[in-house]
């Protein structure tokens, strides 16, 4: 009986196992490939052959000759598609981005490179920027999925070739790369390379351009010789890529446009992006997207874990091994193998009685055990909370109160259960916003108080100094326009801030939001640049100990339900010791607001957060972001823009049209203050408390032009002349306007080494 069900078996899987000659990749009469690349379908080279537009490549002759080849190319960007995979993965060749100048530093030329595709985004984990020179910055600006602005960059200097042909690595010297954080899906990217310093005329005999492109990871091995010309070369970028903008579970609703058309197929969603694939289920291979794409997978043929002496036996989607005659077990290397039959009974006894034997000693293990599991539970819990305690920075925390002399008493301890239930758990639908050092959480608590949860990144020790840091600066702070800290938890494995909740959002969303229906008017702008500069003449003069907040930007002032100003985010900030005027600390900042010379010496001073300030005041005066690619090449930078603007007598051509009802003079005498805070030298720059002062002054004006009674007469007439008094004092010494020897370093020094936050 055993001999005819083997024979059976064999013959069944004979008449089932069909092998295919080739697997099919692309619809009937439509081309696989174009010269040496594979065109699976949902992809093809005309309409019929390929799923939608979407789709589409075009495959176009190299030349006329007769030895020209046929090379694939993106249907709209015109770039060289390299490799398509049916797991969502599509690599593109892409140009590289340069800056080149003559022996003395004169400017030649600059290429830049722009990635707008429709369809398919930038893998965000899989490709780096990359910037190669030796006075070079890489720097990459784009839009992700949700519209967000990103921008980041490196810098890769050196002085001597020899110093390259020590290193040849990708690490600063010669060359540097980052890598795009996870989590952001880009859309559209720009990359550009500048040059820094001297325009490559210290190094121009080896290195005459600088060079930056986005290139996948691995693709790229620097070295020495890439210095001298690399203009000429592209890269593979990878792109991912899906089907539509639904889950599995909307697509399959409607069958009829549902793409995962194999029997034997499953859908799956990006992991990416929006939308879905489609892959052969387990024992199969092939095109899931056509109708008999996936085939089965003959095991026996390939490679399969049967024992020596077992006949495989392929079945569609798996296979079988069979013992030999007069064995028994599933002949398989990781199941119970082939043995004797006369062997089985006596090794099934033996079998039972040691189960039963482990059995028997498993329940008094369990019994014994039991007790201790319970007594140390209560040990493990405060462990782990003291654990979490100390890797949050607890004793950091403690020490740097005692440092500066504040205390935390005011703010409450909450506990994670408390904080778990205002957020449903830290639900995404909850969050308000997300950083460079966290997460924004909306809570309500249990008396009903809504408030903003900051959690900290996951697993990052490198913030957790900047998370202790700003527990320590709030609690120093006492300010109606800062946003309060109203408590913090550290016995979670991040940590977590609790913050008053600010509902009406940023300065930055209502300047360039075009979706929101609040305008702010002259004098709420002029309200808020007053209460903007009062926070940042209170942390230089008023505070126990100076601070300096170093990263003044419109997002970071946010604005309450009265449109009042309260300045956000202090992760970055520092505390200034009463016997110094500046410190030395790594560049940190915001692509647009930083200040050059903080950039170019690392010395951090209060003038760091006056310049910040004055790119801040431009915003709420031109409405315009203070970099943006969509403007010409020489007024990306607003800072810069705003100055060489007010040279030529330009002002008005350049405010804000949306601005009404506002008094001429006062626009020019805010301006003013504009361009004394964007000078490239600190020291001729005013301090923030003169600018609050000013800035009341014409704040009081504008409200007894519109009838205000707050102030009498004598006090908006003495207020008026102090503002006036210190703006000529200031104009006598430091002079108003800024010569051409600094101005240049406005456009050529905005970079962030960090990039934005």
């Amino acid at each position: 009986m055993a001999v005819h069900s083997k024979q059976l078996l064999l013959m069944v899987a004979a008449v089932i196992y069909i092998k295919a000659a080739t697997q099919p990749m692309s619809l009937p009469n439509c081309p696989t490939k174009c010269g040496s690349v594979t065109i699976p379908f949902p992809f093809g080279t005309t309409k019929n052959c390929s799923l939608d537009n979407t789709f589409l490549i075009n495959c176009n002759k190299t030349s006329s000759t007769p030895t020209s080849t046929h090379v694939p190319y993106l249907d709209k960007s015109n770039q060289n598609v390299l490799n398509i995979s049916l797991n969502g993965e599509l690599h593109v060749a892409w140009p590289v981005a340069s800056d080149c100048y003559a022996e003395k530093g004169r400017f030649i030329y600059q290429t830049l490179r722009d990635m707008n595709m429709t369809h398919f985004y930038i893998s965000p984990t899989r490709n780096k920027l990359t910037a190669v020179g030796c006075d070079t910055i890489g720097a990459l600006s784009a839009i992700d999925s949700g519209g967000n602005n990103y921008t980041t960059g490196c810098v890769a200097l050196c002085n001597r070739l020899d110093d390259i042909m020590a290193s040849q690595s990708c690490s600063g010297t010669g060359c540097c790369e980052i890598s795009i954080p996870q989590g952001r899906v880009l859309r559209e990217v720009a990359y550009t390379s500048a040059g820094i310093f001297n325009n490559h005329s210290d190094v121009h005999d080896f290195n005459p351009c600088g060079y930056s492109f986005v290139v996948e990871n691995g693709a790229y091995s620097f070295e020495s010789t890439d210095l001298l010309e690399l203009k000429k070369k592209e890269f593979p970028v990878l792109f991912d890529w899906a089907v539509g903008n639904q889950t599995c579970q909307h697509a399959q609703n409607d069958l009829s446009n549902y793409a995962c058309k194999a029997s034997k197929s499953t859908c799956y969603n990006s992991a990416e992006r929006s939308g879905y694939l489609c892959r052969c289920v387990h024992g199969y291979r092939g095109n899931p997207y056509l109708i008999h794409g996936c085939q089965d997978i003959n095991e026996c043929m390939e490679s399969n874990n049967c024992v020596d002496g077992a006949t495989c036996i392929n079945f569609p989607g798996s296979y079988h091994c069979l013992c030999p005659e007069g064995y028994e077990g599933d002949g398989k290397s990781n199941g119970t193998r082939c043995s004797s039959k006369s062997s089985t009974k006596q090794r099934k006894e033996i079998i039972l009685i040691i189960s039963l034997s482990v059995s028997v000693s498993l329940i008094l293990l369990l019994v014994g055990s039991f007790y201790a599991y319970w007594a140390l539970k209560k040990r493990k819990l405060i462990r782990l909370k003291e654990q979490f305690f100390q890797q949050n920075g607890g004793l950091l925390l403690q020490q740097q109160i005692v440092r500066h002399g504040g205390s935390t008493e005011t703010a409450k301890v909450f506990t994670v259960e408390e904080l778990n239930e205002a957020t449903n758990n830290f639900d995404e639908g909850k969050i308000l916003g997300q950083g460079g050092q966290g997460t924004v959480y909306k809570g309500v608590l249990q008396n009903k108080r809504i408030v903003a949860i900051k959690k900290s990144k996951v697993s990052d020790p490198n913030q957790i100094e900047p998370f202790i840091n700003e527990v320590v600066v709030l609690s120093q702070i006492n300010h109606r326009n800062v946003v309060k800290l109203l408590g913090c938890c550290l016995e979670t494995e991040v940590p977590l801030l609790v913050y008053e909740f600010i509902s009406n959002g940023t300065v930055y969303e209502h300047l360039h939001d075009q979706n929101q229906t609040i305008k702010l008017t002259w004098k709420t702008r002029l309200r808020i640049a007053k209460e903007t500069a009062g926070v940042l003449a209170y942390l230089h003069s008023a505070a126990s100990t100076p601070i300096i907040h170093r990263d003044v930007k419109s997002t970071n002032i946010l604005l309450d339900h009265n449109l009042t100003a309260k300045v956000s985010d202090f992760g970055a900030s520092r505390i200034v010791p009463l016997d110094h005027s500046q410190i030395t600390t790594l560049v940190q900042g915001t692509l647009g607001y930083l200040d050059p010379e903080y950039f170019l010496t690392s010395q951090l001073t209060e003038k760091s957060d006056v310049y910040s300030f004055g790119v801040v005041l431009a915003e709420l005066l031109t409405g315009k972001k203070a970099l943006s690619l969509g403007r010409p090449e020489v007024d990306r930078n607003l800072a810069a823009y705003f100055v060489s603007s007010m040279k030529e007598g330009r002002l008005l051509h350049i405010l804000d049209k949306s601005i009404d009802n506002a008094d001429i003079e006062q626009l020019k005498e805010v301006a003013l203050i504009v361009e004394r805070c964007l000078r490239v030298k600190g020291e001729d720059r005013p301090t923030m408390k003169e600018v609050a002062m000013e800035l009341e002054g014409i704040l009081v004006s504008e409200e007894r032009r519109w009838g205000s009674d707050n102030l009498s007469s004598e006090e908006t007439e003495k207020l008026l002349k102090t503002a006036r008094s210190i703006k000529n004092v200031e104009d006598v010494v430091g002079g108003s306007g800024i010569n051409s020897s600094e101005s240049y370093s406005l456009n050529q020094i905005s970079m962030s080494l960090i990039g934005g936050r």
